[in-house]
């Protein structure tokens, strides 16, 4: 099983909304920042959101800002990504992201699609 493992992904209409959740698997545990990237096929992996491990910095890019929102539950081991009034534009594979003590985005999940219908 891979580190982290992304769910919740799937078809949309635009202006639908989606709920992604990103598990940190069995005998792991991330006490660093963790965030979402995500990537069309030919395109470069864009960051989309990140958070601190306390939770209180969270970190937008411009395209998905006051659209996503970003949380996390350290009892859990998870992160989520609540993405409202989704766009055409935001299709593309989401993939979870954690950074180690040693480097950012040590860890990363296999993705899942998201896609948004006209």
């Amino acid at each position: 099983q891979e580190d982290l493992v992304e769910s919740g992904g799937g078809l949309v209409q635009a202006g639908g909304s989606l709920r992604l959740s990103c598990a940190v698997s069995p005998g792991t545990f991330i006490m660093h920042a963790m965030g979402w990237f995500r990537q069309v096929p030919g395109k470069e992996r864009e960051f989309a959101a990140a958070i601190s491990y306390t939770g209180d910095i969270p970190h937008y890019a411009d395209s998905v800002k006051g659209r996503f929102t970003i949380s996390r539950d350290n009892a859990k081991n998870t992160v989520q990504l609540e993405m409202n009034g989704l766009k055409p534009e935001d299709t593309a594979v989401y993939y979870c992201t954690a950074d180690s003590t040693s480097a950012p985005y040590e860890y990363w999940g296999q993705g899942t699609q998201v896609t948004v219908s006209a």
